[in-house]
């Protein structure tokens, strides 16, 4: 029995060894296996963050205008912008131990598995925020073990690259609250209005609860089951020392305002200009579709709500609501080159297409201050003369002839200024200066102005026969406002991502591209289109709108068959507007033909409606202000019925006096950069003329 005994003591020894040595192995394994995912965690570094949210769109003042969705709403917000109260409340209740941990509460788990075990069932949850976050951003929301396994690795990922704050930031911005609501800042809109920053301590622990079943414990669902599990959560916070018993009971007992609606606007404000914005997105900042519909971007843009409405109130006012004809609007600030309204068309919903930047019409004679600039780079001034009558031009490259028409064939039939000619609109004029320049002068000079349209080298280019868009003219016309600055078209101001990095920042720093001093005198006879001193033998073209005006204004309006606009502005905004049809049917009713300027006009006065009133200041230096005869140019005298203060480049102003009138002499000589009169030869010469 000894021998016996001690032969089963040794085998007992012998099995106990390879046990331990069995335990030992496996332990090792174990932490080998441990470590290893502990190092592959490493290696792969910091998972990305990154997760489905609404890029949001703001205007000129801040105002939330749109956002791009997928039936989803998500907004980032920082920690620091969350209220204490939701945060405290959501880790109460979700994952106490949420600062103490490393990923994973092993004491949950335990007693998850005991409750478990009791009830036969799945009847308690143990995941911590770490790992409910690592499952909102990587994971499907399946049972399976591949999933717990991957949430686990996934968990330690996130415990090992990012810091508890950020962890509990995207936890609180990528949770679901239902109502299509992801994360703490859309919920807190959608249910109570108001800013995730702003919450009350009511609030903050009903929104606390929904998650855990958002329909079950929506206070839209269920305000009963809302109330419970508020009470819970309120009673957990003061367990763990986040409140007082009493501001716990206090709050169980206020009364809250549930609002249920989504903050969006439901009517899409601005839409063409919109569409344009995520155009702009995507060509100029090279930004992905993915990136701009679902990045969580900031866009800051241009757009001034103001005058955005101001124009879309003209267009509905005063278009024909049975009419097919269509209008595209475009209004920018002429130092900046910051679109501040876009209308692309009548109604977005039956047609998007944006009129007002992809559209590309004949301008008519909204290019001849264009044409006329690039002569006064050639030596016209607003004093030269040419001949408006009947012209038949006859060339020998194969072109044959071309006859222009003024409108209603109206002429002159005799010598007009370069300034009367472009306040009545004079096609004569234009086609002969566009021939003595060179045909190819216009389509250099429009290129400089910013017009990126092709345009083809014939006489009829000087009467806006080539098509352009209606944003570019915008633009074109903002360096005769701003003084001879190149802009562009700006909609976005600033983009920034979803964690508040700014990507981009607009740069609007001007370049000098025309000769200032050119530049005003071409402003300066744009106001001419308003002013009936420059009547001749026709009316000049704004004079059915002058009398609506109530600021300084320079502008000039083109028709073709087809298409009908009106461009101009003040110092402080240009707009641009056109009206025609889609398929190109004529303009018929004169009513129709009115439309660009009518709009123009209504538009510009309310969109400065309480600014200043501004003129158009010449410059410090270059420029000469004298009185002239509008018929001929001359210096005037008192004899001449009509005398208008004209502005020349310094050292073209005209010399001669006008002898047309002679009966009294002349008074009024140069004002030279705004110094004194000079006196006229004739005064020295012959004292009684005084």
């Amino acid at each position: 029995m000894e021998i016996m005994t001690d032969q089963g003591f040794r085998k007992t020894i012998k099995y106990l060894r390879a046990l331990v040595i069995i335990s030992l192995i496996g332990i090792s394994c174990m932490l080998i296996f441990l470590i290893g995912i502990l190092a592959y965690a490493k290696i792969l570094g910091p998972p990305p963050l990154a997760v489905p949210q609404s890029t949001l769109i703001f205007a000129d003042d801040g105002t939330l205008i749109g956002e791009t969705n997928n039936g989803q709403k998500r907004y980032w917000a920082k920690l620091s912008d969350i209220s204490p109260d939701i945060i405290n409340a959501t880790i109460s209740i979700e994952d106490r131990n949420f600062y103490e941990h490393h990923g994973f509460d092993y004491k949950r788990i335990a007693g998850a598995v005991i409750a478990d075990v009791k009830a036969l069932a799945k009847v308690q949850g143990a995941s911590t925020i770490t790992q409910q976050y690592a499952r909102n951003l990587f994971l499907e929301h399946d049972k399976t073990w591949k999933r717990k396994l991957n949430e686990a690795f996934y968990a330690i990922r996130l415990e090992m690259n990012y810091s508890k704050k950020q962890i509990l930031e995207g936890y609180l911005n990528t949770i679901y609250y239902g109502h299509s609501a992801y994360g703490v800042e859309a919920a807190s809109q959608f249910f109570f209005g108001k800013k995730a920053s702003e919450l009350t301590l009511a609030e903050a622990s009903m929104l606390a609860g929904i998650p855990k079943g958002p329909g079950l414990y929506s206070p839209l669902s269920s305000l009963e089951n809302a109330k419970a599990r508020q009470t819970i959560i309120l009673k957990t916070m003061a367990k763990n020392g986040y409140i007082s018993k009493n501001k716990a009971e206090a709050a169980a007992q206020e009364p809250l305002k549930i609002v249920g609606e989504h903050t969006t606007p439901k009517v899409k404000v601005a839409p063409y200009f919109q569409d344009a914005v995520r155009n702009a997105l995507k060509n100029q900042l090279k930004l992905g579709d993915r990136t701009i519909a679902l990045g969580g971007l900031k866009v800051y843009t241009t757009l001034n709500l103001k005058q955005q409405e101001a124009a879309e109130k003209q267009i509905q006012t005063y278009v024909d609501s049975e009419s097919d004809i269509q209008v595209g609007l475009v209004a920018m600030d002429p130092k900046t080159g910051f679109v501040k309204a876009m209308v692309g068309g009548r109604d977005y919903e039956k047609s998007p297409f944006n009129r007002a930047v992809q559209a590309i019409r004949q301008p008519g004679s909204t290019i001849k201050p264009l044409l006329y600039y690039a002569a006064l780079e050639n030596g016209f001034t607003p004093s030269s003369t040419m001949r408006s009558e009947m012209t038949t031009f006859k060339f020998d490259n194969g072109h044959g002839d071309y006859t222009p028409h003024n409108f209603n064939n109206k002429y002159a039939d005799g010598e007009i200024t370069l300034a009367q000619a472009l306040a009545v609109s004079d096609n004569i004029f234009a086609v002969k200066t566009h021939l003595f320049l060179g045909e190819e002068i216009l389509i250099e000079t429009a290129r400089k102005f910013g017009l990126s349209t092709k345009m083809a080298e014939v006489p009829s280019l000087a009467l806006g026969t080539s098509g352009v868009r209606v944003i570019e003219m915008a633009n074109a016309y903002s360096l005769f406002a701003n003084g001879g600055n190149k802009v562009h078209p700006i909609l976005v101001t600033k983009v920034e991502d979803y964690n508040g990095n700014v990507i981009f920042e607009a740069n609007s720093e001007p370049e000098n591209v025309l000769d200032t001093a050119k530049a005003f005198v071409m402003t300066q006879m744009l106001t001419g289109i308003f002013d009936q001193k420059l009547n001749g033998y026709a009316r000049v073209t704004g004079s059915t709108i002058a009398k609506e005006l109530t600021r300084p204004y320079a502008g000039k309006s083109g028709s073709t068959e087809t298409d009908s606009w009106m461009i101009g502005f003040s110092p402080q905004l240009v707009t641009a507007v056109w009206a025609g049809y889609d398929v190109g049917k004529p303009i018929e009713l004169p009513v129709e033909k009115s439309y660009a300027k009518t709009i123009w006009a209504n538009f510009m006065e309310e969109a400065l409606d309480g600014k200043p009133v501004k003129a158009f200041k010449p410059p410090k230096e270059g420029v000469v202000g004298v009185y002239v005869d509008p018929t001929n140019g001359k210096l005037a005298t008192k004899d001449c019925p009509v005398r208008r203060l004209t502005y020349f480049e310094e050292g073209t102003e005209p010399t001669d006096y006008c002898t047309d009138h002679i009966g009294s002499s002349a008074d009024d000589g140069p004002v030279k950069n705004g110094g004194t009169k000079k006196i006229p030869w004739y005064k020295k010469i012959f004292p009684w003329g005084n």
